[in-house]
């Protein structure tokens, strides 16, 4: 049993037809990724979230995967209130949990300080959500503007919404009203008590054309630039294959080392991990480690990128640049470059490869080995 889990469910099932978004607004790109994917990785990230749902359509799957890699998901329903159902059904199919997060998919920008203000409410509350003052005046409207509504006593209602699992699985399974606006109202309905914690302007949902280039601009500045750069050799033996950015080369000779010896994707696993002052690829994949004998180093690459998604990052650019005489990268320049943006996940135009010799000096130029140096540049969040 799982019962003392705290548990997050993200509902991405939408249509997003106000967004005006080619794509259900939720794999629509925000600040670099899929809207979708920026709440995932805050949640995957948290230290005290232990599992993640995402619901979505039953016609969304493909998208969903493609936006955020193989994830726990389950199909929502016609409703949102459905949705929220099916995935806190799923958790209760797994064991249950002591306390779940629902958040909508479509307010991207979730911090560690929000996550924490919610779990602690949950101490002393079944309920908990996060709520900003209204700073607008506001009136009743008709024909012509009414009467001023006092403003002190109103909040504006924000997600992720934290409850006691076993309470907000209850209501929304005894449930027979209209559709309610949120999962609070029915666990007030239900008789259970609802602290407000304070919410964040990151949090502000994206809904029509419009939101999309706050959403973006409020993003900018969210984020912290770094680069990093790497660098790697492997000697040239005959009898081995050539593994080149991922992409395997015909050649008289290959490069020799624990893994496949890929010299251009440990030189861009190398930038990527340094940007998170993560080490390096050492650190991670210990030649000592018999493990990795022979291994694939795409591993290690998406392996870097994945550490810098669940950090909330986002890879803008790699650069790599191959250092040998031979074999001409040229001809397979293209190859690498598609093979790297689909590692990385992330577009051709993101990804640059480069080729130079030394003039036969040292030991690239006596073809004795192969060398790169890459240069990566991530987006970070400020710390919250």
């Amino acid at each position: 049993m799982n019962g003392h889990r705290t548990v997050a469910l993200i509902v991405a099932a939408g249509r997003g037809e106000r967004s005006g978004s080619a794509l259900p607004k939720q794999f629509a790109s925000v600040a670099g990724r899929p809207m979708v994917a920026h709440s995932h990785a805050a949640f995957v990230a948290h230290p005290a979230i232990d599992a993640v749902v995402v619901v979505t359509g039953g016609d969304q799957f493909a998208s969903l995967e493609a936006a955020l890699g193989p994830v726990t998901a389950v199909a929502g329903g016609e409703t949102r209130r459905e949705s929220v159902l099916a995935g806190l059904e799923a958790f209760a199919a797994d064991g249950g949990a002591a306390r779940v997060l629902i958040h909508d998919a479509a307010r991207p920008f979730l911090s560690t300080a929000v996550i924490d203000r919610l779990l602690s409410a949950l101490d002393t509350a079944p309920g908990a959500v996060p709520v900003l003052p209204v700073a607008d005046t506001l009136a009743t409207a008709g024909e012509t503007l009414g009467a001023v509504v006092p403003r002190d006593a109103l909040v504006r209602v924000q997600t992720p919404q934290a409850f006691a699992f076993v309470d907000i699985l209850a209501a929304h399974r005894s449930w027979t009203g209209a559709e309610p606006t949120d999962d609070a109202q029915m666990l007030r309905a239900a008789g259970g008590a609802v602290l407000p914690v304070m919410g964040d302007t990151m949090l502000e949902k994206v809904t029509y054309p419009a939101d999309f280039a706050t959403a973006e601009a409020r993003a900018g500045g969210r984020f912290r630039v770094r680069s990093a750069t790497g660098y790697d050799v492997h000697r040239l033996e005959a009898g081995e294959e050539l593994w080149l950015g991922g992409i395997h080369i015909p050649h008289d000779r290959g490069l020799s080392g624990h893994s496949d010896a890929d010299v251009g994707l440990h030189a861009l696993t190398d930038a990527l991990l340094g940007t998170i002052g993560a080490g390096d690829i050492g650190t991670h994949f210990p030649p000592s480690d018999a493990q990795w004998k022979g291994a694939a180093s795409d591993r290690f690459l998406v392996h870097a990128a994945e550490l810098i998604r669940a950090r909330g990052g986002i890879v803008d650019f790699v650069d790599l640049t191959l250092i040998c005489e031979a074999p001409k990268v040229g001809p397979h320049r293209a190859a690498i470059r598609t093979r790297i943006a689909e590692l990385l996940a992330i577009g051709e135009d993101q990804v640059s490869i480069k080729a130079t010799t030394t003039e036969r000096l040292g030991f690239t130029g006596r073809g004795e080995g192969i060398a790169a140096q890459a240069i990566a540049t991530v987006r970070i969040p400020e710390a919250s």
